[in-house]
């Protein structure tokens, strides 16, 4: 039983592939906070600003098998695009709590590149075909290579130093969305990330295009 808070087909916004067309898949759950306000004070990640509680948004449901969920996921995609390789992005959430070898296959078997995005503190199953890594704060990795890290900054528990020898392939600061409630004090986000990467090349900067441009 696989539990999805929504899918949907959009852009990707964020990181090395960035303006991707892409299937993202929101699963329903997270490790590191509960998703509720109550709670986040006292979690590991205090700066989440997604929605990832229940199955009530757009193409959300319950799904008894990969099967089905892999042809919910593939109706997403658009037809008409032969030179264009199907892509799906798995997120939460924490999509390792439910992604399987199973539902990647499943997805291999429709065509699709699947890609993950994940705070890494759980292992990956095999197959997947990008990964990407976002730590938050204390949470110690289990998934120390892959294709890309991507740093939301700045966050006083997880400074980049302690990520920049680990096997990626890319390497991200993201300026942290000041609007969830957990805000770091000081120089603003934005301004913070630009003067890290200048002073430390083997960052680049992420932003996230998609809230820029009103999309999903």
């Amino acid at each position: 039983m696989y539990s999805v808070k929504e899918a949907f087909y959009s852009l990707q916004g964020e990181g090395a592939r960035t303006g991707r067309p892409s299937v993202f898949c929101r699963f329903t759950g997270c490790n590191l906070w509960s998703g509720r306000e109550r709670d986040r004070a006292a979690s590991l990640c205090r700066f989440c600003d997604t929605d990832f509680i229940g199955t009530d948004g757009q193409h959300g449901g319950r799904f008894a098998d990969a099967e089905r969920l892999a042809t919910h996921l593939a109706e997403l995609w658009p037809g008409g695009t032969e030179r264009a390789v199907p892509y799906v992005v798995f997120t939460g959430g924490e999509p390792l709590l439910q992604l399987d070898t199973a539902l990647i296959a499943a997805m291999h078997a429709r065509g699709f590149e699947v890609a993950v995005e994940t705070n890494g503190t759980l292992p990956a199953p095999e197959g997947i075909d990008w990964l990407c890594v976002s730590p938050k704060g204390r949470a110690e990795l289990t998934i120390t290579r892959g294709d890309e890290l991507k740093l939301v900054y700045p966050q006083p528990d997880a400074p980049p130093g302690r990520f920049a020898a680990l096997e990626f392939r890319h390497f991200y600061l993201q300026p942290m969305d000041t609007r969830p409630a957990a805000i770091t004090d000081g120089e603003p986000p934005l301004a913070a990330s630009l003067a890290f990467c200048l002073a430390h090349p083997q960052w680049h900067l992420s932003l996230q295009t998609h809230k820029q441009l009103g999309i999903d």
